[in-house]
């Protein structure tokens, strides 16, 4: 387990993230976790259109390994979570969690991978953000 900061983002359901039974759709929880992932890159000085003009990269999902514990519902206030687990070469994963006062509802582990913005190929994570984002 990393012990690289937790970063937490509060997230309403709202009724186009449910099926017709309000329950939150599976899908969405993979939106949730990419808008938590957006807004930690924002708390570390960076957007993701800033990695594209700045280092000339951008992060991609390479998979994600989802476990669906327990359903959220319309209307809940969840708290959605990203912190980075270890960092390779020009690879980035983060575990994210999903949760509701406190009560762990899906957690997942994210692979990313650092690819140039013109022909998608894997590249060296910048050492900038290798400096940011060290997990040991």
């Amino acid at each position: 387990m990393s012990d690289s900061p937790i970063f937490s983002l509060p997230m309403r359901v709202y009724f186009q993230d449910t099926d017709a039974g309000g329950v939150v759709y599976h899908a969405s929880y993979v939106n949730f976790m990419e808008r938590a992932r957006t807004e930690w890159l924002r708390t570390q000085g960076y957007t993701n259109a800033g990695l594209m003009t700045t280092f000339g990269m951008l992060f991609v999902v390479r998979s994600l390994k989802l476990e669906y514990l327990k359903p959220a519902v319309l209307d809940d206030l969840l708290e959605v979570t990203a912190q980075v687990k270890e960092m390779g070469r020009s690879r980035l994963s983060l575990l994210q969690t999903i949760r509701r006062d406190g009560v762990l509802l899906t957690e997942a582990e994210v692979h990313l991978v650092c690819v140039d913005k013109e022909i998608f190929r894997p590249v060296r994570v910048p050492e900038l953000l290798r400096a940011q984002w060290r997990t040991e």
